[in-house]
């Protein structure tokens, strides 16, 4: 189960983890027939850690462990991938903490070992979004308290402007305005990026109100004028640290677990190629196990070494059918999501995405929901369409006027539709659109459209007007 629920880079990382803990097990093809599928037989699984003493040579059977092969070929073949996927990975870019790269900033600035002090404390006091959410005193205090660095609040204001100077602008600032603000003043000065800071630094409720009226009347601009100040605005960054993905990375590179194309008008899937490693036991230990079973004599030291050995093959054999399992669980699943989503896969219309839950799944692959659950929360499917998040293609369903299912899906997507193709002078307040949905024969209560819009991320009418 927890290999399964691993996306391909992370389930790369736990591979090359087994691989250093377990000598046994070693990367690639064996060229000996005879170690194909060298660990099947569970002959030794009866073998007694406390009958170590009275062991002899006969108690194992070295030629039917190493050679035994009770596993189905359709689990091990690798032609559910493409031969070409290494050819098609994107380079990851090196992982840089987001603290770290502004620490790297500060070398830039000329500071003494006091100021240095507060400097580096302040950027720890940086939240993931690019904030410090907390105030001057109370971070004099936290520095006296926990690192013994007497400061004053004069001294720490200071330092905190040489941080505004630090990449991405707008860095370390304790609100939304003084974020916005931080950022127009790093601009080049315009007639609309003056317009814009004066907006921000002196009516900066009325233009998050979105009071255009009023701003008019107030600057004496015209309507255009406005416009392109706030247009301004709109370009700058409210979360300047978001950019760092979980404040751990520069960037994350999406690696897709599974393709989908259209080949002759028919969907064909293929699992990554990095899902399915060839594994094999270390000839060495094979050759130590031999050694043992020839040897005449069974001294205290060796048959230590072979509970050691015993050990090691059995941790490689469950690992190997743990990574069995996990192909095929993954295959069987996402093809069933396939077939059973077939429709938009192969026209891309977000529209037909059918009603689908893990229990409908679930019941088709013969696996617990967890199972499924575990599949299409973490993995990623490459479609024409682009690369998708499995868990994006379940959703509950609805009645439409004709008494048929739908997916809230489709209800989402002709929302998101109606929403982007309104006037945005005058946009369309939750009620409306409730009514239009309704036109279009999908009976939705005012408040499901709420509860929808926030789930797209699109806010109330009265943010989304435009001048």
């Amino acid at each position: 189960m927890k290999l399964i629920q691993l996306p391909t880079q992370a389930f790369e990382q736990r591979l090359l983890e087994e691989m250093n803990e377990n000598p046994a097990l070693e990367a690639g093809k064996e060229e000996d027939e005879y170690e194909k599928d060298e660990f099947e037989n569970d002959d030794y699984d009866d073998y007694d850690d406390a009958e170590a003493d009275r062991m002899e040579s006969d108690d194992i059977n070295i030629d039917e462990y190493l050679n035994s092969d009770d596993t189905p070929d359709y689990k091990t073949q690798t032609n559910n991938y493409s031969d070409d996927d290494e050819e098609r990975e994107s380079p990851l870019a090196s992982p840089i903490s987001f603290h770290q790269d502004l620490i790297n900033q500060l070398n830039t600035f000329i500071l003494d070992d006091g100021e240095r002090d507060i400097a580096e404390f302040l950027v720890g006091s940086i939240d993931d979004m690019g904030y410090i959410r907390r105030s001057i005193p109370d971070i004099v205090d936290d520095m006296a308290f926990t690192q013994a660095i007497y400061t004053d609040e004069e001294t720490v204001e200071r330092i905190l402007h040489v941080i505004h100077e630090l990449e991405p602008s707008g860095v370390g600032a304790r609100d939304l305005q003084e974020c916005l603000m931080l950022q127009l003043k790093h601009k080049t000065p315009t007639e609309s990026v003056d317009l814009a800071t004066d907006i921000i630094e002196n009516q900066f409720d009325a233009f998050t109100k979105k009071h255009y009226d009023k701003l008019i009347q107030k600057y004496g601009v015209s309507n255009e004028q406005l416009k392109k100040a706030i247009h301004e605005i709109e370009k700058l960054n409210p979360k300047p640290g978001g950019a760092f993905t979980g404040n751990n990375k520069v960037t994350e590179n999406v690696v897709p677990d599974f393709a989908i194309r259209i080949v002759e008008g028919e969907l064909e899937l293929t699992l990554n190629g990095r899902n399915a490693p060839s594994l094999h036991v270390s000839k060495d230990y094979q050759e130590m196990m031999q050694t043992y079973k020839a040897s005449s004599d069974k001294s205290g030291a060796q048959k230590d070494a072979v509970q050691f050995i015993k050990q090691k093959l059995d941790s490689a054999k469950w690992f190997i059918d743990a990574i069995r399992q996990r192909q095929e669980t993954l295959f069987v699943t996402m093809n069933s999501i396939m077939h059973y989503q077939e429709e938009y896969f192969l026209e891309g219309d977000e529209t037909k995405l059918k009603p689908m839950i893990l229990k409908d799944i679930a019941d088709i692959v013969g696996l617990d929901i967890s199972t499924v659950s575990r599949v299409a929360n973490s993995k990623y499917v490459e479609t024409p369409y682009g690369t998708k998040l499995i868990k994006e293609f379940f959703s509950e369903a609805m009645k439409n006027d004709q008494g048929e299912d739908v997916s809230t899906l489709e209800i989402k997507k002709i929302l998101q539709n109606i929403i982007e193709e309104e006037d945005k002078k005058k946009p369309l307040p939750d009620d409306q659109l409730a009514d239009l949905l309704k036109e279009k024969g999908y009976p939705i209560a005012r408040r499901t459209i709420a509860k929808y819009r926030e789930q797209l991320d699109i806010p109330v009418a009265r943010m989304r007007k435009k001048i």
